[in-house]
């Protein structure tokens, strides 16, 4: 982060300034146990925790200051209507500051796979400069805010991942940090329930390149009608990828290894250059690409980028990622949440594995409204469909997987075909796997992040012992505060 002075950030969020309050703040947070010396302690009041209680932990752990609701406290407050605004207005400020100093700025918005696009970008980008890109979902009104106040002067490329719950959302966190950059992944069913509709999930996706200037870049996916259909709604230059005919970005010959990781060639800019990703499922081709398009947009060359996609390694926590036990068992702890499209792409990644037998523990997806039994019983169709061998309903919101999977053919019993098992809830999930599981069976654990699946796959690991293939590593201790954006 960059210095300022208390001064500097009461004029940026709208507050008084305490009487002979003075120093300088060089970081902010919002959790008491990470405060540091000289830190902005920003206390938010939410449904179970209230920051203002935690005012004499951040003191003593040295911060300089509190950004708060109600005066008082042992810190020189700095007194606002709302915690969250302000810390946005900081934000606000300081980008401002850095963007005039030639920061270059990437926002990445869609159903799913923003994280997994913004880890990739990330780490293409570092290979060309100063780049600040965090692990874990840090994607909304607090998380935004947070990444934009990491950087500092010597950042050259700030990448920032921008979900929603609702229209106006990002074009809110556009108000904070303007993009030069913008990203449209897809359009799906996560939050169909808040959205109401598939295009009231594009009206507020195409915020994002709606806040372009008309010197920035629209990077849109050409395989996916709504996000192809966004580009009249910007000023921008537009670059669209894809393997449709005609995406400027393009893979061709796409093919997996053995551990289900990518292949392909990407042709951009009339180049074409070989990438070997390392993260796992054929569904990371489309985010590879995107990531590409953004990053030539940057500047790099289309060389530079194919090198830097193959090198770029999983980043974030409970995505896609694969730990073979001691024992031989290889889970896939995918649970960090979950809506139709990443099911599937989940399966068909389980499916491209190696494995003696493939088991899918799958739990509800949330906040998909009116279709939410539809959607879940078209997945149990699903996993029969892509040949998992057992197939493990966890929780009452996981039901209509069972009827889905049995009316595709699937088992309750011995036999052949996908065998499918509902049980009431996690405990009884890791009853059930510790009695089959055998070496050589690769387990898939994703659910929405409400569900806490996470907590099978830490257990089955903890259980079987750490083998190869170590988790990414990731989260934070705001994670859930800071990203809870679709």
């Amino acid at each position: 982060m960059i210095a300022l002075t208390l001064a500097e950030v009461a004029e940026a969020v709208g507050a008084a300034l305490p009487h002979a309050a003075e120093g300088t703040v060089t970081g902010v947070t919002l959790d008491s146990r990470t405060v540091g010396a000289g830190d902005l302690f920003v206390a938010v009041a939410g449904e179970r925790v209230d920051g203002h209680d935690f005012l004499d932990a951040a003191a003593a752990a040295g911060a300089v200051a509190a950004l708060t609701t109600r005066p008082g406290g042992p810190l020189p407050a700095l007194v606002v209507d709302d915690a969250v605004v302000a810390l946005g207005r900081l934000a606000a400020a300081v980008h401002a500051r850095l963007a005039g100093g030639g920061l270059l700025t990437l926002g990445i918005t869609g159903s799913s796979g923003k994280t997994s696009t913004k880890d990739l970008l990330g780490q293409v980008l570092a290979a060309a400069g100063p780049t600040v890109s965090p692990p874990g979902s840090f994607n909304n009104d607090i998380g935004l805010p947070l990444t934009v106040l990491s950087a500092d002067e010597d950042t050259r490329y700030l990448v920032l991942e921008m979900g929603a719950r609702g229209v106006g959302h990002i074009a809110r966190l556009c108000a904070v940090a303007r993009p030069d950059v913008g990203v449209v992944l897809n359009v799906g069913s996560a939050h169909l329930g808040e959205f109401g509709s598939a295009d009231g999930i594009a009206l507020a996706k195409g915020e994002l390149v709606e806040a372009l200037p008309e010197s920035g870049t629209a990077v849109l996916n050409a395989d996916d009608p709504r996000v192809a259909g966004m580009a009249p709604r910007t000023r921008a230059r537009v670059v669209t990828t894809g393997r449709s005919e005609g995406a400027d970005v393009r893979a061709t010959g796409v093919t997996l290894d053995d551990a289900a990781r990518a292949r392909f060639t990407v042709a951009a800019a009339g180049e074409e250059h070989p990438v070997a990703l390392q993260v796992v499922g054929e569904h990371q081709v489309s985010n590879a690409l995107s990531a590409a398009a953004a990053a030539l947009a940057a500047g790099m060359t289309p060389a530079a980028v194919a090198q830097a996609l193959s090198a770029a390694q999983p980043r974030s926590r409970w995505r896609m990622e694969v730990t073979r036990r001691a024992d031989g068992v290889t889970v896939v702890n995918d649970a960090y949440n979950a809506n139709p499209e990443s099911m599937r792409a989940a399966l068909a990644a389980l499916a491209g594995l190696p494995a003696t037998r493939r088991v899918a523990v799958l739990g509800g997806m949330a906040e998909l409204g009116p279709d939410a039994d539809a959607e879940h019983e078209r997945l149990g169709r699903d996993a029969t469909a892509s040949g998992v061998d057992l197939l493990v309903a966890v929780g009452p919101d996981a039901v209509g997987m069972v009827a889905g999977a049995t009316a595709a053919g699937a088992r309750h019993g011995e036999g052949h075909g996908t065998r499918v098992v509902s049980v009431p809830d996690r405990a009884a999930a890791l009853d059930l796997l510790s009695e089959v599981l055998v070496p050589g069976d690769v387990v898939l654990v994703k659910a929405s992040r409400s569900h806490g699946l996470e907590v099978v796959a830490d257990r089955l690991l903890a259980e079987g012992g750490a083998g190869s293939g170590t988790p990414a590593d990731g989260g934070a201790a705001d994670g859930d505060r800071a990203g809870a954006g679709a």
